[in-house]
């Protein structure tokens, strides 16, 4: 039986402004939000409904107390943390299909937005790849892979799975470092070459096919090291 519906109390009201502050970007990821005085007469509630309001949002992943410092912003929504939390536990393949469903249509969206500044955008992370990939640095070449692929997901130009992506690609770099230890990074890049001329020549088709390889490669990888460790 359906019960009554009741108000929302001051400390839930309270968090409810602040996580809007976050979301519109008001409050921009890590920044160190005002003093809790400040907060208080903002608000116009008191230290106990404050701080139950603040537990809540740092419950829920978007605020982190740094001792002796202060609190800051540390997720841009709710979301980003329950996402991160459930990529890292799921099955490195079954999130690979994910990526792929993403990247996908990120690949195609570009190949048909994509302006000047965003091919001079992936050309740039591309080159910051082949630049680590020579040097064997593989957590910086982890971090400039994710950056190319981030540049693809801003040329769509769709700022919700720009967003969406942000959140599960957190939870993936380890894999990423994983793959380009033991794969061969001249395969990736080769690959990516053809996924950034694709994009540059509008071509859909071609993009789409280039994020299918790479997505492929990366889950045969997986898929071995799963029979080995059974």
């Amino acid at each position: 039986m359906l019960q009554k519906t009741t108000r929302l109390s001051l400390a839930e009201q309270a968090s409810m402004q602040i996580e809007q502050l976050i979301e519109t970007g008001a409050w921009p990821v890590g920044m160190k939000i005002p003093a809790e005085p400040e907060l208080m007469e903002e608000l116009q509630v008191s230290r106990n409904t404050l701080r139950e309001a603040m537990r809540a949002l740092t419950h829920a992943g978007l605020l982190k107390t740094r001792q002796g410092d202060g609190t800051y912003v540390c997720a841009s929504s709710a979301l980003g943390p329950v996402l991160k939390k459930k990529v890292q536990q799921t099955d490195a393949l079954q999130t690979l299909e994910v990526r792929h469903a993403l990247e996908r249509e990120a690949a195609l969206l570009a190949a048909a937005r994509r302006t000047a500044e965003d091919l001079n955008d992936i050309r740039q992370c591309l080159a910051s790849c082949k630049q680590a990939a020579q040097q064997q640095d593989y957590t910086v070449y982890a971090q400039s892979d994710t950056a190319f692929h981030r540049s693809i997901i801003t040329a769509a130009h769709n700022p919700l799975l720009s967003e969406l992506y942000d959140h599960i690609i957190e939870g993936v770099s380890e894999s990423i470092i994983d793959v380009a230890e033991v794969c061969s990074a001249a395969y990736f890049l080769q690959n990516h070459e053809m996924l950034l001329d694709a994009i540059e020549r509008h071509d859909e088709t071609l993009a789409a096919e280039a994020v299918r390889i790479y997505i492929e490669q990366s889950k045969h990888h997986f898929q071995q090291q799963k029979d080995e460790q059974s």
